[in-house]
């Protein structure tokens, strides 16, 4: 099953923003993109973190998941340097959540931004 927002129905870009499979979310590549304004946020790597976190929400709120939802993320940077600034606004926004992740330095991404956040979710976990 296909995932649209309202945002990503207007993408010219050849992919949904997120699929249901089975009993997880795999949720597309959310760039830093500001989906109001449609221009990448101020303030540099952290602000472009945050707003890709943000963005990954927004496609798990389309099926009534949240990030706590999340088990694994794949992080998008141009340069490993900025992994430090990356890491702190990952942490401050997951808190005690700890999904499974990978950063991977990438050459440049789309439309200058300076990160790309894509996720796989669980819509229920049964522990036995």
């Amino acid at each position: 099953k296909k995932i649209e927002t309202k945002y990503s129905k207007n993408s010219s870009g050849h992919y949904s923003a997120g699929v249901i499979s089975g009993n997880y979310v795999f949720v597309s590549g959310q760039l830093s993109v500001d989906p109001e304004t449609n221009k990448v946020p101020e303030g540099g790597i952290e602000a472009e973190t945050l707003m890709s976190l943000k963005n990954v929400e927004r496609v798990l709120t389309e099926v009534n998941l949240t990030k706590d939802n999340i088990i694994m993320c794949h992080v998008y940077i141009p340069d490993i340097k900025l992994w430090d600034s990356v890491n702190k606004v990952y942490k401050e926004y997951f808190g005690e959540h700890r999904p499974a992740r990978v950063v991977v330095p990438s050459n440049s991404l789309h439309g200058g931004c300076l990160v790309e956040i894509e996720a796989i979710a669980e819509i229920e976990c049964k522990l036995d």
